[in-house]
């Protein structure tokens, strides 16, 4: 499939890494959120990766830092954000 950038959401990929033990909490807790579309538990360097994806870059933000940042056992994060 060939994608145009104009079909695309705003999207961002976070790179988690959780407190020691707690990588099952926090992926049950970030499957129930609005506007993430992929938890993934890894092994290496982080500890989670998800894909969020909202209707505009300002939900997309809010999402990011009012709630995936603000959970209880998120040590650290590394946002990368899709651009045109």
């Amino acid at each position: 499939m060939i994608w145009s950038y104009d079909q695309i959401m705003p999207l961002a990929f976070v790179l988690i890494n959780a407190e020691l033990g707690a990588e099952n909490e926090l992926l049950n807790e970030l499957k129930k959120m609005e506007n993430i579309k992929y938890v993934y538990v890894l092994y290496g360097a982080y500890d989670l990766v998800i894909k969020v994806e909202a209707p505009d870059n300002e939900t997309l933000k809010r999402t990011i830092s009012n709630n995936i940042r603000q959970l209880k056992n998120v040590r650290s994060t590394l946002t990368m954000t899709v651009i045109e």
